[in-house]
């Protein structure tokens, strides 16, 4: 307590004992038993009005009991059922909620998680793919402030996401294992890898990784079909001592288009599990490869990235060169990339009419910048600035969703505002917390040339964000790509733009996303819009209508059957329509696993201190688990201060002595 505040309560105290003394001594004749005994009110009551008056703070100490946390993990994903384990599963969660030795030492959550972690309150086993990782990770994070252990009930086959097997866990996993773990002879395609363009009379490579489990000799074939018309072949041998090899196909590519492929591996005598036996690719067959060139006059983290993430479709190449460098004539190029332009930059861009790319930043020659006719300028000063970025749901040039651009690292440029004319934003400046009109990234269309403009450095920040939060380039990349793909386009600007890619897993979500526009090109919300899905051979029609989502039209599709498909995207009361194709192939990667990955599991326990179990050992489970040292409740003493205007009690026993007081007097006589 503050020596300030004890001084105020010893002059509470006095002057409580004055007011007392005054009242009940000062000019007395007598003093009788009674009036002392109302002195002593008098003070006392006086005293703790002041003392609410004065609220000092009181120092508090609780003691707080936290028992370790539990966490029951279950693989809620179709593989689950697939190895007839969801009886197991429910029984074993049932039995851990009845356990009254469980429940004294344990505070428990149940959990069940496929591709995402949820409580468990109820177990469905239909999730399509299996993230362990991530279910360890999340329930760490939610129990990290608190001792304990995890059970994690699952195959241990993953099908997405980081490989748990050395995962740091803060916690002990104890995993049980559910599913076969007798080794029967299997032979599947574990990978099959093929880019998503070639061109035109080209070859294109098929890689194929084959993998054999068993105890004796084989002999397969890999065959890659074509509309069920073999297009390859080869012989494989495979032994206890050779368990994997590697096949490449070279295919033609002679019809432009979307082409589908099936690659098989033939099955084994007795083979128990052939749906791994079969796996489908796609290939997009494209008359030219589109150049893009990267002039740039400083070396930048950002020419990488641009680099990488453009030439993630196959079907583009960049080239990226230093301005004073470069000799050669830009209407070679579909697309040029202008990356801070200086002096150096002054021919090339009065040279070029047609599309481009500008990226300006820390070392752009803003007067050189200023002085051409982009319909823009910038007042810049020598001061750099960080310019977060800001999604603008009202952008319509092209479907670009929101890729999580609020949470992307800023980006450096010079100070200054921006003057700006007809153009469209797709990103908008953030500075210091407070978002402004100026875009960070924009579009233009003036006469028949488009052209864009990043307004900043960094943007390899984002494309290293990006794998961080999504485990992978390619939300980023199809970011980029889009917009090349726009700026490489001459077509007109169509008004329907619809987005559905051209092969689908079987059970898997089909998301649908369309942009519709009016007259004027601008977002047309009034609109309905519906999808006709066809089954190319039973010819089954089903119809879809869209939803309304910001500035697009989305619409989801489940249930559909394997099989070739053909769309048709139409607007009522409108003659504009979008047909393609696609293909749902007959693959649940939840299905391919022939047994469950103990050896996997039982690494994940022991780096994690905990042990692997079998599903006839529940009982030592339980037991092992009750028996843990290292798991007991932990007391934590929590030190807080209150202010004493908080404790009501006192004003109620202010009220009670003052009251006490009142009648006193009264039965004596001495009002």
């Amino acid at each position: 307590m503050q020596t300030e505040i004890l001084i105020y309560i010893i002059l509470a105290l006095l002057v409580s004992v004055g007011i007392g003394f005054f009242q009940y001594f000062f000019k007395a004749k007598k003093t009788s038993r009674v009036t002392i005994i109302l002195f002593f009110l008098r003070v006392l009551s006086v005293f703790l009005i002041l003392l609410l008056l004065i609220n000092p703070k009181i120092e508090l100490t609780t003691t707080q009991n936290i028992k370790p946390s539990l966490s029951i993990l279950v693989d809620n994903s179709s593989s689950t059922k697939f190895f007839n384990e969801e009886e197991f599963a429910q029984s074993f969660i049932d039995e851990i909620k009845t356990n009254k030795e469980l429940s004294a030492k344990f505070n428990i959550d149940f959990y069940a998680f496929g591709n995402r972690v949820e409580k468990a309150d109820s177990l469905t086993f239909t999730a399509k793919k299996t993230d362990i990782s991530k279910a360890i990770s999340t329930v760490n994070e939610l129990h990290k402030k608190t001792s304990g252990s995890l059970v994690l009930l699952s195959d241990g086959n993953q099908t997405l996401g980081q490989d748990y097997e050395y995962i740091k866990s803060t916690k002990s996993i104890y995993p049980v294992v559910l599913g076969d773990t007798i080794q029967y002879q299997d032979i599947k395609i574990s990978q099959l890898n093929v880019n998503k363009y070639t061109y035109l009379d080209n070859k294109f490579p098929v890689e194929a990784f084959i993998n054999y489990e068993g105890k004796k000799k084989i002999t397969s074939v890999f065959t890659i079909y074509k509309k069920g018309k073999k297009v390859f072949s080869k012989n494989i041998e495979l032994s206890p001592n050779k368990k994997s090899t590697t096949v490449t196909a070279e295919l033609n590519s002679k019809v432009e288009g979307v082409h589908y492929y099936t690659a098989t591996v033939t099955k084994l005598e007795n083979e128990k599990n052939t749906r791994n036996n079969t796996k489908n690719f796609t290939i997009e067959v494209i008359n030219e490869q589109s150049k893009v060139l990267i002039l740039t006059s400083i070396i930048h983290p950002d020419l990488g990235a641009f680099k990488k993430a453009i030439e993630s479709n196959k079907q583009r190449k960049v080239s990226i060169v230093p301005v004073q460098e470069f000799k050669g004539n830009l209407e070679d190029y579909q697309l040029v990339v202008f990356y801070q332009p200086n002096a150096y930059f002054k021919p090339y861009l009065q040279e070029r009419n047609s599309n481009f790319l500008l990226i300006t930043g820390a070392k752009t020659d803003w007067n050189l910048v200023n002085s051409l006719d982009y319909g823009f300028n910038k007042a810049a000063i020598r001061q750099s600035e960080d310019y977060r970025p800001v999604y603008n749901t009202g952008f319509l040039t092209y479907l670009q969703e929101d890729i999580g651009f609020d949470g992307f690292p800023p980006l450096k440029d010079r100070f200054g505002s921006i003057a700006i004319k007809e153009h469209n934003p797709m990103l908008f400046q953030r500075l210091k917390g407070i978002d402004t009109a100026n875009p960070l990234l924009t579009t233009f269309e003036k006469n028949d040339k488009k052209y864009a403009v990043l307004f900043g450095e960094g943007i390899w920040k984002w494309r290293a964000s990006s794998f961080i939060k999504e485990n992978s380039f390619e939300v980023f990349d199809e970011f980029i790509g889009n917009l090349i793909q726009y700026l490489n386009s001459n077509k007109k600007r169509s008004r329907l733009d619809v987005k559905l890619d051209n092969l689908y897993l079987a059970n898997d979500k089909i998301n649908v996303a369309a942009l519709f526009l009016d007259k004027n090109y601008n977002f047309d919300n009034r609109a309905s819009l519906k999808i006709s899905v066809k089954n190319e051979i039973t010819k089954a029609l089903k119809v879809y209508p869209f939803s309304l989502v910001n500035t697009s039209y989305k619409v989801s599709i489940e249930g559909l059957a394997p099989g070739d498909y053909s769309y048709r995207v139409s607007v009522a009361g409108q003659d504009i329509a979008k047909s393609g194709r696609f293909k749902v192939a007959d693959f649940k990667i939840e299905e391919q696993f022939l047994n469950a990955n103990y050896k996997k599991l039982n690494v994940l326990a022991e780096n994690s201190g905990g042990r692997l179990f079998f599903k006839r050992q529940k009982e030592e489970l339980i037991r092992d688990l009750l028996a843990n040292e290292k798991l007991v409740t932990v007391q934590k003493l929590e030190k807080k201060e209150q202010d004493l205007i908080h404790w009501q009690w006192i004003l109620f026993v202010t009220v009670i002595l003052l009251g006490i007081e009142w009648f006193t007097r009264k039965f004596f006589g001495k009002i």
